[in-house]
This record gives structure tokens, C-alpha cells and sequence, in this order.
């Protein structure tokens, strides 16, 4: 089976996209956040751990509360972004893996120590963010991913039982091109990679 995807999805995920800062006035719809979740959720994590817990703020009364705890430069980017998402994890997410790893019985047992269970949730939770991102560029939207604000406020406010964690920001919609600046360069493979 060949997995290559042709050159304008590689466009659409990779090459072309970009972050957005500015967004058209167009609202995003539950049913495409719904796709979305839909395709983001099959990217592999840790014995299909799958910490990641995603907060859609598409009302302006759930932006308004947010905006207390963003550093000043991400306030206006926001607020008028179609949809915020905030991308946390849960460090009880173990709890779920009798459903999600039933392969082996005592693999909740594996995250009984605190400390592993927040690192294991957050390098996981950070992969299913990443995925968010190019599941967003998948069904058509851009993404503007930030960070710049007050995980413990956030932490507060949004998940005051405390199992969820905030990690980072997304700003979903329909980008306002006319406001992107140049592209920026990126390192090449060999600043980047080596091959032993």
C-alpha cells in the first residue's frame, strides 16, 4: 500500500499553510470541529493513552473569560478568532486505558507514579495538540497555535477540578491572508537531522 499523499495535500498540510493571527468573519460550525476531533483523534500516543482534552471557546462570553489570563499580544488575535481552543490534558487519563489499551489488564497500573503520569500526559497531550493543527488544515480551516498566558489563571478557570491541565492555545478559523506576513526560514535537514 502506497501512503504518499500527492503534492496539494502536502501544499495544504505542510508547505503552504501557515499560522493566522487575523481571521475572516466566517463562524466555524460544531460539525466541523466535530470532523475535526474525528480525524485527530486516530494519531497514535503511548499505548493509545490519548490524554489530550480540548475546550472550544466559540462564544464571546467563553473568550471573555479567557482573556483575563492572556499576555497582552494574544488578547485581540483571540477574541476575534471564530473559535479558541484550549489544548489541555488530563494527568488521570489512565483511567480510561481499560477501554482504550485492553491488550493488557494492568496498564493503568504503568502511570501510578505522578510525576510519569504528567509527563506521559503532556508529551501526549502535545502530539494530539500538534495533530488538532493539521486536522484543522485537513478539513479547511487554519490555525494560529500560541502560547503567552497564564497556564494557572487558564488552570482556574476553565478546569478547576484540577485532573486538566492547560498546555497551549489555537486559534481556529478562516485566516485573513491579507494580513500574514513573509514566510520564515526553517532550519535545513542538516542544522536539524543527523543520520548514525
Amino acid at each position: 500500500m502506497n501512503h504518499a499523499v500527492n503534492d496539494a495535500a502536502l501544499d495544504t498540510l505542510f508547505r503552504t499553510a501557515r499560522s493566522h493571527n487575523r481571521w475572516l468573519d466566517k463562524p466555524v460550525t460544531p460539525q466541523i470541529l466535530m470532523a475535526l476531533y474525528d480525524l485527530l483523534r486516530w494519531g497514535p500516543t503511548s499505548a493509545n493513552c490519548s490524554p489530550a482534552r480540548f475546550l472550544f471557546l466559540a462564544s464571546r462570553a467563553a473568550k471573555e473569560r479567557l482573556k483575563p489570563h492572556l499576555d497582552q499580544g494574544n488578547v485581540e488575535k483571540t477574541l476575534t478568532a471564530p473559535v479558541c481552543a484550549i489544548i489541555g490534558y488530563d494527568v488521570d487519563f489512565a483511567q480510561k486505558l481499560p477501554r482504550l489499551y485492553p491488550y493488557d489488564p494492568k496498564a493503568k497500573t504503568w502511570f501510578t507514579d505522578p510525576k510519569h503520569a504528567e509527563t506521559t500526559a503532556f508529551r501526549n497531550g502535545t502530539l494530539q495538540g500538534a495533530y488538532l493543527i493539521m486536522a484543522a488544515r485537513a478539513v479547511g480551516l487554519d490555525a494560529g497555535p500560541m502560547s503567552g498566558f497564564d497556564r494557572a489563571g487558564v488552570d482556574r478557570e476553565f478546569f478547576p477540578e484540577g485532573r486538566i491541565k492547560s498546555n497551549f492555545l489555537c486559534g481556529l478559523g478562516y485566516g485573513d491572508e491579507r494580513a500574514l506576513i513573509p514566510r520564515q526560514p526553517r532550519l535545513s535537514f542538516d542544522e536539524a537531522c543527523k543520520i548514525l
